[in-house]
Formats: C-alpha cells, sequence, structure tokens
C-alpha cells in the first residue's frame, strides 16, 4: 500500500514522502494515529495546506525534546537482578523496565523512544539509546548487579543517583595498604642474605694465615 507520510519514521522516511508499506501496518498503526495519509491527490492537496502547521508542531516538540534531553543528560539506571555463575541473569531488564524507572523520576516519553533491540540478559553495564526526536538522542548507562552490589564495581565512573556514598574512600584505602604490604616483603628478603654472610667470614679468615706459609717458604730456599 502508498501512503505519504504525515510525520517522520524512523526507517521509513521523511514527512511528505511517499512510501510503499504493508496493509496491516498502515491500516493498524499509521493511518488510525495521523501518520499517514493514503496516496491520493486529494490528500496530496491536504498534506500541503497543513504544511505550515505541522512545521509549527514540529518545532515545538523539537524545543520540548531540547530540554528532556537536557534534562536526561547525567541521568544513569542502575537495576539488581539475581544472575547465575556465569552472569546468565534469571529474569532480563527489558524496554518496559526501563522506561518505568524513567517514568519513577518524572521523564514521560514514549516507551518506543528507548531503543533496546533486545533484553539485557546478562550482568555487566550497557549504554541505551533513546531516541527523544529525529535529530535529538540521548546515550543512557544501564548497569545491571546482582543484588547488593555496588554498580561502579563494574564500570568506575558510573555512580548511581541515590547511591553518591559509593565506597570511594574504601576503594583509595585499598591503594594506600597495597604499597605498605609490598614493603614489608621487600624488607623481609635481604635478612637471610645478612646470615649467608656471617657463616663466610670464618672462611676469609684462614685465607690469609696461609698467605704468610708461601713467603716463609721462599726464605728458606734461600
Amino acid at each position: 500500500m502508498k501512503v505519504i507520510l504525515n510525520d517522520y519514521i524512523e526507517h521509513l522516511g521523511e514527512r511528505g514522502e511517499s512510501v510503499e508499506v504493508k496493509p496491516g501496518y498502515a491500516n493498524n498503526y499509521l493511518l488510525p494515529k495521523g501518520l499517514a495519509y493514503h496516496d491520493t491527490p486529494g490528500n496530496r492537496r491536504q498534506f500541503e495546506q497543513e504544511q505550515n502547521k505541522w512545521e509549527e508542531m514540529d518545532l515545538e516538540r523539537r524545543s520540548a525534546g531540547e530540554k528532556l534531553a537536557s534534562d536526561l543528560d547525567g541521568t544513569k539506571l542502575a537495576f539488581e537482578r539475581r544472575a547465575g555463575e556465569k552472569d546468565v541473569l534469571f529474569g532480563s531488564v527489558s524496554i518496559a523496565d526501563i522506561h518505568h524507572e524513567l517514568q519513577e523520576r518524572g521523564f514521560d516519553l514514549d516507551r518506543k523512544r528507548i531503543l533496546l533491540e533486545h533484553p539485557i540478559k546478562e550482568l555487566g553495564a550497557y549504554d541505551v539509546e533513546v531516541n527523544i526526536h529525529r535529530d535529538i538522542s540521548v546515550t543512557l548507562p544501564v548497569r545491571v548487579v546482582r543484588p547488593g552490589e555496588d554498580p561502579d564495581a563494574i564500570a568506575p565512573e558510573f555512580v548511581a543517583e541515590g547511591r553518591l556514598e559509593v565506597a570511594d574512600e574504601d576503594v583509595s584505602a585499598d591503594a594506600k595498604i597495597l604499597p605498605e604490604a609490598t614493603v614489608e616483603e621487600t624488607r623481609d628478603e635481604p635478612e637471610p642474605e645478612a646470615t649467608t654472610e656471617s657463616t663466610e667470614k670464618p672462611t676469609v679468615s684462614e685465607e690469609p694465615s696461609g698467605a704468610e706459609e708461601g713467603p716463609e717458604t721462599a726464605t728458606t730456599a734461600e
């Protein structure tokens, strides 16, 4: 079925383009939501008449999208999930989970704007893209950890909101302890060498007595 797009549709085209789509996609999604018209001369004239109105609406949406992108900047999400020995989750983290978490924090956006090809099924660090507007997108750091673990255990630069007390001090304290332990080990190593030298000293002291006997023998020969 041939339709005229009434809005930008990702992977399909810009507003005003005439594209071929499956009838089910057009009848069940594009046409009911006003995202496209049947490609007819009458609809083409209607499209052109609505162009100015659409441009104003698009400008408003762009402004709202820029504000949302600014608010989302710096937002980090952390999810706790049980997992097996190979870090495979007993469950998953889906678009619905991410959308729900963003709503809990006061961000109002369509879940279809969250681009996640497959649900997350393993512990780890992920970057999830949110396509706010056709020209505006934000990348959200998402960390999936076991219950009770800190997200920055996976990525040191990541600290989840509400958990800013994550043990940066503990990490620095460990860094200080390690060099001290190393110094103690290096100090213990020279001790056996000192003992070995003391046992060899009697052997060295016997050599001069042999050296004195040499000259005496030489005198007797004369």
